[in-house]
């Protein structure tokens, strides 16, 4: 655990990747590459919605050659093609196919461009050229940024396969988080003792603060796992990731029950807002409430921007929560999203 941690601590360390054009003056090192730069920068930050460039350049043009782009999909270490150019014409391939284009700002140009931005879009993209036996490519990592929140059911913790943990999670306007989004929340505070599923099918948790019913005192603060689990058979929690979304969340005072809550947002021309548009609102929006309102999937929540006293204690800022009420009480507002 200890090595996976400072490996992990390692990786985030790292200086992202230079160009060899960046290296002092002196005797030139021979580039790795003999066709394509490298990337000055391995990983390239967005949010949803937005239009975002992954850079790939040549520094000469090869006969014959094709610039293939790909996708590796994380929950099946799968390479899905995404467009292929051989300079002159190009072929979209895949769900990407309707949001990517080449940028070609010049001959040498070949890099990628993603319109509307969305959450799956996060990972590690490769940027191969192909000319015969002198293959050779680079790889780009793309970061939503975003908030990594819990979520359970209803009925209590641990009722989550994999796949309907991935549901829940897109019900929510959210997705299964990836361990890499996971272990980052981690290290900004997220403290969460039930274990859940994340992206690539394993299962963990992360504790801040050690304590009895989550591994013990004696156990450092990390990011515990249970390693791959049986994606039909056994059943946890989930841990969902969300970005920023297009249009606004608002609170409506009242004490209403659920059905009367949908009815209040829907007569501002708004819906229930989701958990994870909750979050979102709370993350760049720096919503800060201390009342408790109803969301789309029966859960009460409010969002605390500025940590007080009389919000629920705590000293962190969150998202804090009722859990799921009967749905009959006349107790709280509710929380409504209007897109745009």
């Amino acid at each position: 655990q200890q090595l996976l941690l400072l490996g992990s601590l390692w990786l985030l360390a790292a200086p992202p990747v230079s160009s060899i054009y960046q290296r002092p003056t002196g005797s030139p090192a021979a580039p790795r590459l003999q066709y394509l730069l490298e990337p000055l920068h391995a990983v390239v930050h967005t949010q949803r919605g937005a239009t975002v460039t992954l850079p790939c350049v040549l520094r000469a043009l090869p006969r014959n050659y094709r610039v293939k782009w790909s996708k590796v999909e994380p929950a099946n270490y799968l390479e899905s093609v995404i467009i292929i150019t051989n300079g002159l014409s190009h072929k979209n391939y895949g769900p990407l196919s309707p949001r990517v284009s080449l940028r070609h700002s010049h001959r040498y140009d070949a890099s990628l461009t993603i319109a509307n931005v969305a959450l799956e879009d996060e990972g590690r993209y490769r940027c191969q050229l192909v000319n015969g036996l002198e293959d050779e490519s680079v790889s780009l990592t793309l970061h939503l940024e975003g908030v990594v929140f819990p979520y359970q059911t209803s009925n209590g913790r641990y009722k989550f396969n994999y796949h309907e943990a991935k549901r829940a999670c897109e019900q929510q306007d959210s997705r299964l988080a990836t361990y890499q989004q996971l272990y980052k929340a981690w290290t900004e505070g997220l403290d969460w003792c039930n274990a859940g599923w994340v992206l690539d099918g394993t299962v963990h948790y992360p504790i801040i603060n050690a304590r009895e019913p989550c591994g013990g005192h004696l156990l450092l603060p990390g990011v515990r796992t249970y390693g791959a689990r049986d994606k039909q058979k056994d059943r946890y929690d989930a841990f969902c990731f969300t970005s920023a979304v297009k249009g606004q969340v608002y609170f409506i005072r009242g004490h209403l029950n659920f059905k009367e809550a949908g009815q209040a947002c829907r007569s501002h021309g708004a819906a229930l807002a989701k958990v994870g548009q909750l979050y979102s609102a709370w993350k760049f929006s720096r919503l800060d409430r201390c009342d408790g309102g109803w969301l789309a999937d029966g859960s009460v929540r409010y969002p605390i921007a500025t940590p007080r006293e009389r919000c629920g204690g705590l000293p962190e800022p969150g998202v804090r929560s009722f859990g799921f009420p009967n749905k009959d009480l006349r107790t709280y507002g509710t929380y409504c999203f209007a897109g745009r």
